[in-house]
């Protein structure tokens, strides 16, 4: 997707990346009317059985319905959907929110034949409105329907709020002389703070990891990109931050854990697609029309380094 409409941060790349399929993964988009009518604002993934999932989510203490449910259900370490919605953040809804989620993920487990602990859930946008969950729930035999690889650039205009463009990108890795591939989507253009805020983010690979070592390499890395990023100082009830790997490639998984020498590349290149994704973001602040990196040297600690960068970043 070029770069052509003037609403569009002058930050911006000048194109969305061109991001292969990832062997194990569909996806499907749909206008079904959540807030808005004729905007596409629904996205579904399928993922194939035992798709490995790490996840981190905001550490407001008033997290949205959907990121409980995320939390409650990643123990389990494997995804086989995932269903965001944009123009409600299902936040602050109480009870009603609750529901909400788990009729859009019992209802999305029945078309994935799998169980509702394998759904992931997100919502961004208003905050504080009930979620009118039927505007998703009947649509889900069409986004089935349309399930297909590829479609990232649809991906990413799906889970988009306030952004005024898609955010993608995607590497190559080689675990232990295995080629692999890692590809991100992303949104996020307000509320941009430490810990993600109003972001989500979604990293597939076709690697073969398993879920613990694979929450390992995610934790860190997101210390050094999301959580190291700002715009507003403000902090999100709804950040999701999650990376799935559906075992495609079928590289040798036998790692001692996140540190394996064998994984250093594919650390590497994971770190790369999520700091590109992170920068993104920040390209498209509202109303940004810079962009700037702060480096921060002799610090006692890398947290020390963290606190005089942000205090910086936000004066």
């Amino acid at each position: 997707m070029a770069k052509t409409k003037s609403n569009v941060s002058p930050l911006a790349p000048d194109s969305f990346p061109t991001i292969p399929p990832i062997e194990g993964v569909r996806v499907a988009t749909r206008a079904c009317g959540v807030r808005y009518k004729g905007r596409t604002d629904v996205l579904l993934v399928e993922m194939a059985d035992e798709t490995q999932a790490a996840g981190v989510f905001t550490k407001s203490l008033t997290a949205s319905a959907p990121v409980e449910w995320c939390r409650k259900s990643l123990p389990g370490g494997i995804a086989n959907g995932l269903i965001v919605n944009s123009g409600n953040a299902n936040a602050f809804t109480g009870r009603l929110g609750e529901d909400a989620v788990e009729q859009v993920v019992e209802a999305v487990a029945d078309h994935l034949a799998c169980r509702p602990s394998r759904v992931f859930a997100a919502s961004t946008g208003v905050i504080g409105e009930p979620l009118n969950f039927k505007a998703i729930t009947d649509n889900l035999d069409a986004l089935a329907a349309d399930l297909g690889p590829g479609k990232w650039d649809e991906a990413a205009k799906a889970i988009m709020t306030t952004d005024t463009f898609p955010k993608g990108a995607v590497k190559e890795a080689q675990i232990n002389g295995t080629k692999v591939t890692i590809a991100g989507i992303a949104k996020g253009s307000g509320m941009i703070a430490p810990d993600m805020a109003t972001m989500l983010a979604y990293v597939f690979t076709d690697a073969k990891i398993p879920a613990p070592v694979l929450q390992g390499l995610l934790a860190p890395i997101c210390e050094r990109t999301f959580n190291s990023i700002t715009v507003d100082s403000d902090t999100s009830t709804s950040d999701s931050l999650m990376l799935f790997a559906t075992g495609a490639a079928e590289n040798d998984a036998r790692f001692s854990g996140p540190d394996d020498p064998a994984l250093v590349n594919f650390r590497t290149k994971l770190e790369a697609v999520m700091l590109d994704l992170a920068q993104q973001i920040v390209r498209d602040g509202e109303g940004a029309s810079k962009f700037i990196e702060i480096t921060v040297t002799g610090a006692e600690s890398d947290a020390a380094a963290k606190r005089i960068g942000l205090s910086i970043a936000n004066s």
